[in-house]
């Protein structure tokens, strides 16, 4: 039985969120444990997002559970300006040994958006240390999401995200996404192709003056965008054309760090390393906000030691590296190696493919990418329905019938959590296959 509310619903602003349409059904959950969600009329909901790409161990993990609270009993917070705790130093130096090798300089946030303003701030800082000043813009791609303070949704590719706030941080320009249905519907992991994209980068630079830009920052696979995987070679190329021009090459893995694709970070399992990583979600599985910026030592090296100042970066947050936060990300990583949680992501990834992609054929759908733990399944429009009508629909079905998937415009992702079982995988896919048809 639904329990009735004891509070006004009408004071939360929710974020991304249509209020009218949810104040008047709203979808409240009141409880966590493993792979679901209890919602307030009782009932078990399948996650299959996994929170939002972030709790990737599974809900309420005791020993995540257990190190908060043993940390918010101890110490609720340490000055984070002039003076810290061990276990930011402890969780900087068991990061740095999951990035690549020489990505072992930590800077800690609250949020991915906050991770990304750091990388913009400190690309610019860099440069400027050097001598290089005019170095101060930056190029994206389009579809590509990079949260939602200043720097990053000025940067960010998805239109809708950016059309509210006018021009924020002048000198960005964007690749194009890599997303040709013609040309890639329905690959399995890396389409064959699309290499030629990443020439793009320098066009832009012939037209942008390549001695102006201090970084380009892409998701290794789009993530919010609708998971557009990365042509094969593409990324690698991208990178040769950084290095040829001088420019810090940002990798955003807010969503594809710490296991998402079955390794610790994206930029491992393509072999392709970037000067910068940006990370949150899985770092602490979202049992406390909190996020990292790891940059190569040479940046670190070139800001702190060309320094004459007493501080040499005056950048950081009230919260940044929270003993609270600090535990919780100690404790999740834990649980990743403890639990070879990466390594079992790898081992669900043809799973998890082989199920979703069995929705091919399926009234409305017109394309299906996975990578991974992540995937979608993009819809068109068709019978006087809009793709995102039956995006939303699908949605409401699977979530009326006991599983939680996204809904991001006209397609449905998927990035469950990487304990997820295989009859777990089926039940998803089969409630999305039901929705489908309901629409019928």
């Amino acid at each position: 039985m639904k329990q009735e509310n004891t509070f006004n619903l009408d004071n939360f602003w929710i974020p991304f969120t249509g209020n009218k349409a949810f104040k008047a059904e709203p979808r409240l959950l009141v409880e966590a444990d493993g792979m679901y969600y209890t919602s307030d009329d009782d009932k078990k909901i399948l996650d299959g997002i996994a929170g939002m790409w972030c709790c990737n161990a599974g809900h309420c993990h005791p020993h995540i559970v257990k190190a908060v609270q043993d940390q918010i009993a101890t110490m609720d917070y340490a000055t984070a300006f002039n003076m810290s705790h061990p276990k930011a130093f402890e969780l900087a130096e068991k990061i740095s040994q999951l990035t690549p090798e020489g990505l072992d300089r930590i800077f800690f946030g609250n949020s991915g958006s906050e991770a990304v303003d750091t990388a913009l701030k400190v690309a610019v800082a860099y440069h400027v240390s050097r001598g290089e000043g005019q170095r101060s813009r930056f190029i994206s791609r389009e579809k590509g999401y990079h949260g939602v303070n200043v720097g990053g949704t000025s940067v960010g590719g998805i239109p809708t995200n950016r059309k509210s706030f006018g021009a924020l941080l002048s000198g960005t320009d964007h690749l194009p996404h890599t997303w040709d249905p013609k040309e890639m519907s329905f690959s399995k992991g890396q389409p064959t192709w699309g290499l030629h994209l990443a020439e793009e980068l320098e066009s832009i630079l012939t037209l942008q003056d390549a001695s102006t830009i201090a970084g380009v920052i892409i998701e290794p696979v789009i993530g919010s965008g609708g998971v557009i995987v990365p042509p094969e070679g593409y990324l690698e190329r991208i990178r040769e054309i950084c290095d040829k021009h001088g420019i810090l090459l940002i990798f955003d893995e807010v969503i594809t760090g710490f296991g998402r694709l079955g390794n610790s970070f994206a930029a491992n399992r393509f072999n392709v390393c970037p000067d910068i990583i940006t990370m949150a979600k899985g770092l602490t599985g979202a049992a406390i906000p909190m996020s990292a910026t790891a940059f190569k030592t040479e940046i670190y090296d070139e800001i702190v030691n060309s320094s004459d100042s007493v501080i040499e970066l005056f950048h950081g947050y009230t919260y940044s590296g929270h003993p609270v936060a600090a535990a919780a990300g100690l404790a999740t990583l834990e649980v990743y190696e403890n639990e070879n949680l990466f390594n079992r992501a790898l081992i669900m990834e043809p799973i998890f493919e082989e199920n979703l992609h069995s929705l091919k054929g399926e009234k409305f759908i017109i394309d299906i990418r996975n990578l991974g733990l992540m995937g979608a399944i993009h819809f068109g429009s068709e019978d006087n329905r809009s793709a995102v009508e039956v995006a939303s629909k699908v949605f409401k079905y699977c979530y009326e019938n006991d599983v939680l998937v996204r809904f991001s415009g006209e397609f449905i992702v998927l990035s469950p959590a990487l304990i997820v079982e295989e009859e777990q995988i089926k039940l998803i896919i089969e409630t999305i296959r039901q929705g489908i048809h309901s629409l019928n």
